[in-house]
């Protein structure tokens, strides 16, 4: 030891550090999409009265599988779905224009659309967006059974409005109750799972 010098004893605790973060937020992405497919499984549970060849249900449990969910947490959420304690999930679309007039389609799934809506209202207001009035964004996608694809050509966008688009979809994707997210912006299409 007498030999090491400060900076190479210190080296293998930064590292050490920087491996626990990237875990750490590692970790914490998995959990955000382990429990947005979980919600989604008991809302489709719920709708399909628990049988599993329901094709919503079987899809919802398809991508959670996609995403290496454990099979314990799916058959939880399946349970979940059927029991009195599913409580009133309800799917919502947040619709917004964002910069370089953007359309942006925000799923959400909620027990609680005033909570939702707040928060979803105070996230944006943060970014300088405002949510549209119903219909106001949603003309510019067309609804597929599982996704809203753009009617249109795709935007471009660069610098700093793409800057901006990135930041309103971090802040978005982060909330636990929006699902997907869907913009008519090129290369930013579908960015949920």
């Amino acid at each position: 030891m007498e030999n090491l010098h400060y900076s190479e004893v210190m080296s293998g605790h930064s590292k050490w550090s920087q491996i626990k973060r990237q875990k750490s937020a590692s970790d914490a992405a998995k959990s955000r999409i382990f429990s947005r497919h979980a919600r989604l499984i008991t809302l489709e549970s719920k709708k399909a009265g628990g049988n599993l060849s329901a094709s919503e249900l079987s899809v919802a449990i398809a991508r959670a599988k996609a995403e290496n969910m454990p099979k314990d947490n799916i058959e939880r959420a399946i349970a979940k779905g059927m029991s009195k304690d599913a409580g009133n999930l309800e799917q919502v679309i947040y619709e917004m224009y964002g910069p370089g007039g953007v359309a942006i389609l925000a799923e959400a799934l909620t027990d609680n659309k005033n909570r939702t809506t707040q928060e979803i209202k105070h996230l944006l207001s943060l970014q300088g967006v405002e949510l549209a009035a119903p219909g106001a964004a949603s003309w510019a996608f067309k609804k597929t059974s599982d996704a809203y694809i753009p009617n249109e050509q795709l935007i471009e966008i660069d610098g700093t409005d793409e800057d901006q688009l990135r930041a309103i979809l971090e802040v978005l994707d982060e909330h636990g109750d929006i699902q997907r997210i869907f913009t008519n912006a090129q290369g930013y299409e579908d960015t949920g799972n």
